[in-house]
């Protein structure tokens, strides 16, 4: 009786229910027809068969591993060395190079691939003047090379993040230690302060492979014929709707068992552990002559890799068009033409991420108090559910979404519930994570307090944590929204015509080769972000740690 009275554990009730509802079911769906077969309708390998046995499934499988380690890859050759020169080294503008470098993170990786298009296609512009000046023939920014270079020079930033925290955690006196015995600073490096970095760095990669083996736009813009597991996916879907997404159910599965193999590999990679007693953290020191030139030109180097297609695309979206085609000289032309042909659009990506994110706040709140503040079992279960939409790619889940809520009593495809219900299981671990969070750093004898005042278990919360957990909530909300706002992978698969959204369209666009209105739109989309972006700044306190 008194479990039933404590109004926290119905919301842990809540939170299974949410999960079974929107995450558990519809992967029991892709797994469901992964396994029919499509004649019969019976329980069948065959559909997994068929794709470990196909040459095209294999060659694609082949192809998302290759992109997603050279962009795990790619990832720690940027974000390791800008984390170190940044934690421990004075960098002019150092504000500025963090925030650049998240705002490039949340912007859709699909703008930075069409924006490397307009550098580097066919008649590129930084083409046409390497040809013309030098005589060069650049490399084609179509294929492998051109997908690892979108995927590192944005997804570095989760490398940077979380290893720039580490080290700034870091015992100098281990280092001052290993120096006094005579280290050089690589062999330091390598000896003393990589071990002790290492889980926050391989964390990193592992979440850059994951996102670079759940894209799904860039390898659409950019592969051409180089097909990847979710371009594959999305093709075997869309053919296969009419009768059982059979295959694009097995791919999916693929893509979920290396998503799941990877993080398995991360947790034993990071079970090795090497902890020191935090000291002394390290000292900020200043490098002189060429070495801080070099330190610097370094960082802003990797910063500006990812900032200038941002640029790009800003600037492209006020040149002169005529229809599809740029005209000399700069103009309003392509965002007169967003505003008269797409405002639905606009419309509908602001009205479905608001109403998602308005319900991730309320839900975030809630459910990262219960998993935070109750110790029982079944908390602490719902809190690993509540990770897993980190692990599920946005094409796949969007899949299981059209395969479950396809007929009554929950059919929902063709209206705006479906989107914004993808999107609050999607991004609802940024805001459970941001409440669960802040509740670390709220002690708790100030509810026992409260409840010796005679409060409810309700009052105390509404009164009293409530208004301590705003700023964290406000800031995973506005994570949330963000990313919700830029969602494309599972929006292309759930939209119709009328509830088409600004990267749905902005993917279509580039596909069609109307570059002024796809840069407008993008445009608009990472001045939101920005927005964003900077309002979390203003939320974080100054001794707080970065963003993500």
């Amino acid at each position: 009786m008194r479990a039933a009275r404590d109004p926290w554990t119905w919301v842990v009730v809540a939170g299974y229910l949410l999960v079974a509802i929107l995450l558990l079911v519809p992967l029991a769906s892709i797994f469901k027809h992964a396994l029919l077969d499509p004649e019969t309708g019976q329980l069948s390998l065959v559909n997994l068969a068929e794709v470990a046995t196909n040459p095209t499934y294999r060659k694609a499988l082949a192809h998302s591993l290759v992109v997603s380690l050279g962009g795990a890859l790619g990832a720690l050759l940027l974000g390791v060395p800008l984390a170190f020169l940044l934690a421990r080294y004075e960098i002019p503008g150092k504000r500025l190079l963090s925030t650049l470098a998240v705002l490039s993170l949340l912007s859709p990786p699909f703008i930075g691939a069409y924006a490397w298009i307009l550098m580097l296609g066919q008649s590129g512009f930084v083409r046409r003047w390497v040809d013309g000046s030098l005589g060069l023939d650049l490399p084609t920014i179509y294929g492998p090379g051109g997908i690892v270079l979108v995927f590192a020079s944005q997804y570095y930033a989760f490398v940077f993040l979380l290893t720039r925290g580490a080290l700034s955690a870091v015992d100098r006196t281990l280092e001052e230690a290993a120096a006094s015995l005579g280290a050089s600073p690589w062999r330091r490096f390598r000896r003393v302060t990589l071990p002790l970095v290492l889980p926050s760095l391989s964390a990193g990669a592992l979440i850059a492979f994951m996102m670079s083996l759940a894209n799904f736009g860039t390898p659409m813009i950019l592969g051409r014929n180089y097909r990847v597991l979710p371009t594959l996916a999305y093709d075997l879907f869309t053919s296969e709707l009419s009768t059982r997404p059979g295959l694009a159910a097995a791919v999916c599965l693929v893509l979920i068992a290396l998503s799941g193999c990877a993080l398995v590999f991360q947790r034993v990679l990071s079970r090795r552990k090497v902890a020191g007693d935090l000291l002394a953290r390290p000292r900020v020191e200043r490098l002189r002559g060429w070495r801080h030139v070099l330190a610097v030109a370094l960082c802003y180097g990797i910063v500006a890799l990812s900032t200038l297609p941002l640029l790009v695309v800003a600037a492209t979206s006020f040149r002169r068009t005529s229809g599809p085609v740029f005209q000399p000289g700069f103009g309003l032309d392509s965002y007169r033409a967003v505003l008269a042909g797409v405002p639905r659009a606009i419309g509908n990506s602001a009205v479905y991420s608001l109403a998602a994110t308005a319900a991730i706040v309320v839900l975030g709140a809630l459910l990262g108090y219960a998993v935070a503040r109750r110790q029982s079992l079944w908390a602490k279960a719902l809190d690993g559910l509540l990770m897993l939409p980190y692990l599920v790619p946005g094409l796949v889940l969007g899949m299981g979404f059209v395969v479950t809520f396809d007929e009554p009593p929950l059919f929902l495809l063709g209206g705006p519930a479906i989107l914004i219900l993808a999107y609050l299981i999607r991004r609802l671990p940024y805001s459970v994570r941001s409440s669960a969070g802040i509740l670390a750093q709220i002690d708790p004898s100030l509810e026992e307090a409260a409840a010796s005042l005679g409060a409810s278990p309700t009052q105390s919360f509404l009164r009293v944590t409530l208004p301590l957990m705003t700023p964290g909530i406000l800031a995973g909300a506005l994570l949330a929204w963000v990313t919700a706002i830029n969602e494309l992978s599972a929006s292309v698969v759930l939209y119709v015509g009328r509830t088409i959204t600004m990267p749905v369209k902005i993917y279509l666009q580039v596909l069609d080769g109307t570059f002024g209105p796809a840069a407008a739109l993008s445009t608009i989309l990472l001045v939101a972000t920005g927005a964003a972006l900077f309002a979390v700044e203003l939320l974080r306190g100054p001794g707080e740690s970065e963003l993500v």
